[in-house]
Order: structure tokens, then C-alpha cells, then sequence
């Protein structure tokens, strides 16, 4: 099997907006009320959960996961023939219904966690998809 013609500079950029998009999804701005709150936890509790832990290696592993994310979407997309921001945008829905969703909830309906929590991080996944796939896309 060859490698696939995969354009790094759109994987990166795909991967910033993923990395920011969490910052965005996560802050007081958008859902890091209801979600602390659906945690079980107060916003006390969670910086002192985070007090504890390595933070910077947090953000890494979150950035390199949006990287890994938008090269296997520029993998698949690269398989398909013409691209543009639609269809990119269309892909990442796809990958996201197909792979992410299902996965997630599954996951969700075993862990005993509300399902208004499964829904604001798929919702942010969805997000995050089809905005790598619109930038990869569009990127030709």
C-alpha cells in the first residue's frame, strides 16, 4: 500500500483549529459550567484536579491527538478524487457519524455518565471533524 498524498501543512493547521476549537468548547464562553456540573463536580473540584496533574503534558496530548486526527482524515480524503471545503466538511460528518459517535456512545452507555455529558463532547468531536475536513479539503 502507498502513502497517501497527504498535505501537512493543511494537517497542521486542521490540527491547531482542533486544539482550539477544545479550548473554545470547553471554556466558560461555551459548555465548562454544564460540563463540570454533569461531571458531579464544582468548578473548585476540577482546579484542584488539574492542580494536581501536568497540565502542559495535557495540552500536548491533546494537540498531538488533533494532529493524528486531521492526517488520517487527509489519508482518507486523499482516495477520493475531486475535494473542496464541502466535501471535506461532508467526510469529517462521515467519519464522525461512522466512527466517533457510535464509538463514544457505546462507551457513554456503560459508564453510568448523563448523556447530556456524551452529547457536548460528541457534539465538540462533530465539530472538530468537519471543520478539519472543510480546511483539508479546501486546501487542494
Amino acid at each position: 500500500m502507498m502513502m497517501p498524498q497527504v498535505n501537512y501543512l493543511a494537517v497542521l493547521a486542521a490540527g491547531l483549529v482542533i486544539f482550539m476549537l477544545g479550548g473554545l468548547w470547553y471554556s466558560p464562553v461555551l459548555f465548562s459550567k454544564k460540563w463540570v456540573a454533569l461531571q458531579g463536580k464544582t468548578m473548585d473540584q476540577m482546579k484542584a484536579d488539574a492542580a494536581g496533574s501536568n497540565m502542559p503534558l495535557m495540552y500536548l496530548g491533546a494537540f498531538l491527538s488533533g494532529l493524528l486526527t486531521a492526517y488520517v482524515l487527509a489519508a482518507f480524503m486523499s482516495h477520493m478524487g475531486r475535494q473542496s471545503a464541502l466535501i471535506g466538511a461532508h467526510v469529517g460528518a462521515l467519519a464522525w457519524l461512522g466512527f466517533a459517535a457510535p464509538t463514544s456512545y457505546a462507551t457513554a452507555l456503560f459508564s453510568m455518565k448523563p448523556k447530556q455529558l456524551w452529547l457536548i463532547d460528541s457534539l465538540y468531536n462533530l465539530v472538530a471533524f468537519v471543520l478539519a475536513g472543510a480546511i483539508i479539503g479546501a486546501w487542494v
